[in-house]
């Protein structure tokens, strides 16, 4: 299409000229193949950076809204030692000198934990045997906590999110949840497979894998009901980990006295940002590899850009000299020739862009990520500005040469 396009101005026929820009489109028509092979390597530098850079992930985008990565929590938890009694209860972390007045505003979703395989992006092996973890879904479901990429089908009814934890399903299976990314890499299984683990007792335990929450700082496990956990792994008792929800303006002092208060049973700590961040950088590391090569190509692109400027000036020098010798000044010739080649910048860069754009939406905007535009906003006005150098520079330097030598005459 573009090629049609090119190839109608230039037939067209010259006649009077009413702009400048349009005296510059005819003159890259005018050479076709030459035009068409820098837009393309400049379309396709385009197209791999904005491709590439759309699907990175970016947790800090409403990282306190419920539906996010974090699922609005502010810290990730895990303790060495079990903590025997729920942190909700008014006496819960009485025995480590907490009291419900020195944690305003602050609770917490805590989790039964069945060590096991880490079954995340940051374990290159396939999870075998992954932790199970056991929580209380009402906890999850009152605050209405993350979001879900996909849920099972196969079921007489289809709950929603955390509600299918409470589920009794009709084969004896006990309901699991786990990151839906999770499910696919790491465990190398879909949502509706069975997960086949070994409970306290040493008998086989059916887990089916019923919803996939978005990336979320809860890879790593499987999820079921607190009831089922305790059925069946009796010797994990206490809670291991938690979800601590507590007020952005005072998220600094609670981190303080939690770990100052719980550091004898080994209590870590962990802001959900930077959690969430640590498993995005798993996959935007392997995202800025393919970038750095669609960077490498627009770099390419560009001098390619200055070097046809040169061959077109060289090839044109009796053209230019006309052109002064009629009147025209050396600043309205380099404008000419920097107009000219700066269509075949812009064409480029905006069907590279446009192509991207297209090609990723469906994925843009998905539960638990967010695109950076801005960072790809002036990537693409970096490279705009590096052609225009690079055709500026190479107009610059030949255009007054070349013109005073052939009105000189030989």
């Amino acid at each position: 299409m573009l090629s049609g396009w090119l190839m109608r101005l230039e037939r067209e026929q010259v006649g009077r000229v009413k702009s400048l820009f349009l005296w510059a489109l005819r003159n890259a028509a005018r050479r076709r193949r030459r035009s068409l092979a820098t837009i393309t390597l400049l379309a396709f530098g385009a197209f791999l950076v904005m491709a590439v850079g759309a699907n990175k992930l970016d947790a800090s985008r409403d990282a306190r809204l419920r539906s996010s990565g974090t699922g609005g929590f502010a810290f990730w938890a895990e303790s060495s030692v079990p903590i025997m009694q729920n942190p909700n209860a008014p006496e819960g972390l009485e025995n480590y000198g907490l009291y419900a007045d020195d944690l305003p505003e602050v609770s917490f979703v805590p989790f039964r934990v069945r060590e096991g395989e880490e079954a995340s992006c940051l374990n290159l092996n396939r999870a075998q045997r992954p932790r199970i973890m056991g929580v209380d879904p009402d906890g999850l479901i009152s605050r209405q906590a993350f979001s879900f990429a996909s849920s099972w089908k196969g079921h007489s009814r289809e709950p929603s999110g955390w509600q299918w934890l409470h589920e009794v399903l009709e084969d004896g299976s006990i309901p699991g949840i786990a990151d839906h990314q999770s499910i696919l890499w790491a465990m190398g299984k879909k949502v509706g497979d069975v997960l086949e683990v070994m409970d306290a007792s040493g008998e086989v335990l059916r887990i089916r894998l019923v919803a996939g929450v978005a990336n979320s700082i809860l890879q790593g496990s499987v999820l079921i009901a607190e009831s089922h956990f305790t059925q069946h792994f009796q010797g994990a008792a206490g809670y291991k980990a938690f979800l601590v929800d507590a007020p952005a303006e005072s998220q600094k002092e609670v981190g303080e006295k939690l770990s100052r208060s719980l550091e004898d049973v080994g209590f870590s700590l962990y802001d959900s940002l930077e959690r969430m961040n640590a498993f995005n950088a798993v996959q935007n590391t392997y995202l800025s590899t393919f970038q750095l090569l669609g960077g490498l190509g627009l770099i390419l692109g560009s001098f390619g850009l200055g070097a046809v400027v040169l061959r077109n000036l060289q090839d044109r020098r009796k053209e230019w000299a006309i052109l002064a010798a009629v009147g025209f000044s050396s600043r309205r010739l380099r404008g000419l020739v920097c107009l000219e080649h700066l269509a075949l910048l812009v064409i480029g860069l905006l069907m590279g862009a446009g192509s991207a754009v297209l090609a990723t939406w469906p994925s843009l905007g998905k539960a638990g990520e967010g695109v950076a535009w801005l960072p790809l906003c002036m990537l693409m006005l970096g490279m705009f500005l590096a052609g225009l150098f690079w055709t500026w520079a190479a107009a610059s330097r030949l255009m007054v040469r070349q013109v005073a030598s052939l009105l000189q005459g030989p």
